[in-house]
């Protein structure tokens, strides 16, 4: 239905170009990482979600591209650390993701859901709240299902080296992975494709052995050209990755994290908060340093 991926003109890195002509930094930034597709992300900032995600799905739509959404506003999203948030109740994420489908109507788009919600389910303080959690990502599978008849949505199950894939898959399987396209790896994470795919069709045994089926993944490969170092949060010494394509060992390799963006007040931007573009991160992953 569409001719390639979406390029989001007002992607954070986009933005900095754009206001920072002059900057020596800017024609590296923008040939490397603002010229090349991604995710746009969706949460608690994007103001009315619905108008928010219709904007942004028409003008793909327009533009005969496939647009690339992550929806990140699960309650107690990132275990209250550098990216803590998310809708403030059950209700309120209901009420969201609906918003947030409606928004996508019957036009073609990739959706990514809720990064590290099921990796992290273990920081929820009782089963209670672990069971709400998966009642409300089953919630977002079949609004999917239901709703966004060309959408391919994709579930996040960690990376390779967080959960063990037979429990990511049982996970998988609580959270409605049946009702959508497939599962999503490494997003914001710098494990190589070829660990992500390894892992991926280790996720895919066990939903098989276990529930008799099996689904598609993708990987986010917008920072694993150097691979891992053991280290999460702006870690120095990491790369680009192979750009948005279809295939590459995967259903799709995808740029979800916007390269570029902060993970936190931490490792090689300590007074970057999360989600703020630095040119100084955006550099070092074009050189690798």
């Amino acid at each position: 239905m569409t001719s390639g991926f979406y390029l989001d003109p007002n992607s954070n890195s986009a933005n900095w170009v754009r206001s920072n002509g002059g900057d020596g930094r800017a024609a590296r930034i923008q040939s490397s990482i603002a010229s090349k597709p991604g995710a746009r992300w969706f949460g608690n900032w994007s103001g009315d979600i619905a108008s928010a995600v219709s904007g942004f799905v028409t003008a793909a739509d327009t533009a005969d591209k496939l647009p690339v959404l992550v929806a990140y506003n699960i309650p107690g999203r990132d275990c209250g650390s550098h990216s803590g948030g998310g809708a403030g109740s059950p209700e309120a994420y209901r009420a969201w993701i609906s918003a947030f489908v409606t928004g996508l109507g019957s036009r073609p788009a990739i959706v990514i859901i809720a990064p590290d919600a099921l990796a992290q389910l273990d920081c929820l303080p009782n089963e209670t709240e672990r069971q709400t959690r998966l009642g409300l990502l089953r919630y977002a599978t079949e609004q999917l299902r239901d709703r966004a008849p060309n959408t391919w949505a994709y579930m996040d199950g960690g990376n390779a080296n967080w959960i063990a894939a037979d429990t990511t898959a049982q996970r998988l399987e609580s959270s409605g992975v049946r009702n959508i396209r497939g599962f999503v790896l490494n997003v914001s994470n710098f494990f190589t494709t070829a660990q992500s795919t390894t892992f991926g069709a280790s996720v895919n045994s066990s939903l098989n052995s276990r529930y008799g089926y099996t689904r598609p993944f993708v990987v986010d490969t917008s920072r694993n050209g150097n691979g891992h170092n053991g280290e999460w949060c702006n870690p120095g010494g990491r790369k680009l990755g192979a750009l948005s394509q279809v295939g590459g060992g995967a259903e799709m390799l995808l740029w979800v994290k916007v390269p570029g963006d902060s993970d936190g007040n931490c490792g090689i931007a300590p007074s970057i908060p999360a989600g703020q573009f630095s040119p100084d991160i955006a550099t070092r992953l074009i050189d690798g340093i």
